[in-house]
């Protein structure tokens, strides 16, 4: 065990809700590391089957990551005029926008059910991004003996997490995949990149660092070493893993031209979150979106949407700026490739054998 983590290696497949599955998790736990899965937008029912799959497929550690947003605003009126907004694009497929809004799942904060099914199920780690719960959920989880983790993007952040009693920071940096961690993203994004980041965490927290942002090959995790992080956190890597569950379009996408252009929006889902280039992100503008994951729901059906008329130019590829780097390869083999190529890595193995 780390003195980070509950396992050999300190570094965690991102847990990336909608991509990652228990067979992924379980591959790269079974290989020493930190397997994740997401169980921010399940249903309890749904999230105990997950981990209770995961945990059939190996006998190692993994994270299991819940989302801690604020409980949305429902604002019938900004809701009206966002559908809208994206009816001439629903149009286009010869569909409507959804007659209204949703809160498509809760938030782990106003989720007691959920809170006591990781109490029971005592999972090696759970992970909290878009925020913190409260305090007294913090306490459980702890008393259960569970390692906690949770995101920042700002010092502000992590010194929050620290004062809060989590055991480990994951600093995301700007140029990670899928939705940014931001506490409150009414107030803006720092946009701060990883390296700076884990630089400024580890200089003025106690926590250990897991850096995470565009990190997709070796002498990325090298880099993140030297730069004082304690770990690393690779998702967008991950995804052409058969194991996950991307669709094709997102694996053709990372392994073609798309994979060279991402960017940040908050159209989509209500959050901002880093995706690949597309007719989502170029056609959308933004107006006054509606609340997480209040939004999300009309951006999914826009997605069904154009799909079903054969166009895949809508659908939601969440990735990093690391991309155009990415590798399909089985997920033990790529975990094999990452120890070959790093040095820590490598002299982490030595150190076990």
């Amino acid at each position: 065990m780390t003195a980070v983590l509950p396992v050999r290696i300190p570094l965690i497949q991102a847990p990336m809700a909608g991509v990652s599955t228990p067979e992924l998790a379980a591959v790269v736990s079974n290989a020493g590391a930190l397997g994740s899965i997401a169980i921010g937008a399940a249903s309890v029912d749904t999230a105990r089957a997950m981990i209770e799959r995961t945990r059939s497929l190996t006998g190692k550690p993994f994270n299991v990551n819940v989302f801690c947003h604020r409980t949305p605003c429902i604002d019938t009126e900004r809701e009206a005029h966002w559908r809208d907004h994206l009816a001439p694009l629903f149009a286009r497929f010869d569909a409507d926008p959804p007659e209204q809004l949703e809160t498509i799942y809760k938030s782990f904060n106003d989720d007691a059910a959920m809170q006591a099914l990781l109490c029971e199920l005592r999972p090696a780690a759970v992970s909290f991004h878009f925020g913190l719960p409260p305090e007294s959920v913090i306490r459980a989880l702890k008393c259960q003996g569970i390692t906690l983790l949770a995101t920042a993007t700002t010092l502000a952040e992590g010194r929050a997490i620290e004062a809060a009693g989590i055991d480990v920071i994951v600093a995301q940096g700007s140029e990670a995949g899928g939705h940014r961690g931001v506490f409150e993203p009414e107030r803006g994004d720092a946009m701060l990149g990883v390296l700076p980041l884990v630089r400024m965490l580890v200089q003025h927290t106690a926590l250990p660092v897991i850096a995470a942002g565009g990190i997709m090959d070796g002498a990325g995790i090298d880099a993140m070493r030297a730069a004082g992080a304690h770990g690393v956190q690779l998702g967008t890597a991950f995804i052409g893993c058969p194991e996950s569950s991307a669709t094709e379009t997102h694996r053709a996408w990372l392994g073609g031209a798309h994979s060279f252009e991402t960017v940040v929006t908050s159209v989509i889902s209500g959050r901002p979150a880093r995706a690949l280039v597309n007719g989502h992100t170029r056609e959308i503008t933004s107006l006054d979106v509606p609340d997480y994951p209040r939004a999300y729901l009309a951006g999914k059906a826009l997605t069904a949407a154009a799909s079903k008329a054969g166009e895949q130019d809508f659908a939601v590829c969440w990735a990093g700026q690391g991309a155009a780097l990415s590798r399909a390869l089985p997920a033990d083999e790529f975990m094999a490739r990452l120890v070959d190529e790093s040095q820590w890595l490598a002299s982490l193995f030595k150190i076990i054998e």
